[in-house]
């Protein structure tokens, strides 16, 4: 890699309620991507906002152990942010949030080779207005990925959400949104090929358990899901596309990006980001592989298909 990567968006703590028992871990959706890329050995600038309090001194240490490096968006005078994750028997997550996005001091780009943007980060005003700006403003050499991660009671209503998605989708390279959001962004079913005609490359469609689905243009490949025995769906979502973004800067298709994609390349990419998210489900909270433990993820999934 010629440069580092920038993820933009909030961090929090998520407080887990799971059978009446409450812990408090580091999270957020940008968070968990930018720290998923850290501890894949990439490079990582996280833009984000927290607290000058404890909380806040656990988000920066637990971005410190990856190696990503902060920068703060905001002057740390508000209480950092948090969730209350409330874990369901068959591991799935529900949340409430106490979060704001002021996004009122921009982080440098410069030496930056890709930018990641996402959830309440990139969506919830008055921040997302600046992020959508920065976005907007970028070279063009530079790679930008976005994941919209809906939180409906907090982002705006579903025709105000539509239209930032898309304008992020017209700059964006890569869009990988869930099932989940794909039925409330568009409820008529033709979300795929609304952002891909916005100008998205790579859309990859996420059905949990049921694997995923990468669209290029005039490509369609379906990725399984990884085996494994879930202990909690937190953070899923987010290992998958710190995968699927590690997959698409390491295996060089940025050079391939605008219709010069091949079937292999969608598929290969989309099995790196299912097995992070498979790693990631098979353990309590929101705990994405490192490298070697991705690698060797790989190795036995490709061991599985040769048996098969």
């Amino acid at each position: 890699m010629s440069g580092r990567v920038l993820v933009v968006g909030e961090s929090l703590i998520d407080v887990v309620d799971r059978d009446g028992a409450r812990t408090r871990h580091v999270g957020g959706s940008p968070l968990n991507v930018a720290f998923g890329l850290g501890r894949l050995g990439i490079p990582t600038v996280f833009a984000t906002e927290f607290g000058d309090d404890e909380d806040g001194t656990a988000i920066a240490a637990h971005l410190a152990s990856a190696g990503v490096e902060i920068e703060r968006t905001d002057a740390g005078t508000r209480p950092t942010a948090s969730a209350v994750a409330s874990i369901g028997p068959d591991g799935s997550a529900s949340y409430e949030f106490d979060l704001d996005w002021e996004f009122s001091r921009p982080p440098v780009v410069s030496g930056i080779q890709a930018v990641h943007v996402g959830s309440i980060g990139a969506l919830r005003r008055p921040g997302a207005d600046g992020v959508l700006a920065l976005v907007e403003a970028l070279p063009a050499e530079v790679l930008v990925t976005f994941d919209p991660n809906i939180r409906p009671a907090l982002v705006p209503p579903v025709a105000a959400s539509r239209e930032l998605v898309e304008r992020y989708a017209a700059r964006a390279s890569v869009v990988k949104l869930s099932d989940e959001d794909a039925g409330w962004l568009y409820p008529s079913g033709d979300a795929v090929a609304r952002l891909l005609e916005r100008g998205a490359s790579i859309v990859a469609l996420t059905r949990g358990a049921e694997g995923s689905t990468l669209h290029a243009a005039g490509l369609v490949v379906d990725v399984p899901a990884r085996p494994t025995v879930a202990v909690d769906t937190i953070g899923a979502g987010d290992a998958y596309m710190s995968g699927l973004l590690a997959a698409v800067l390491t295996a060089g298709i940025p050079t391939l990006l605008g219709g010069r994609l091949a079937p292999a390349d969608l598929a290969s990419i989309g099995r790196v980001a299912a097995v992070a998210a498979g790693i990631t489900v098979g353990r309590a909270g929101a705990v994405p592989p490192t490298a070697a433990e991705l690698e060797r993820g790989l190795r036995a999934v490709g061991a599985t298909a040769g048996a098969a």
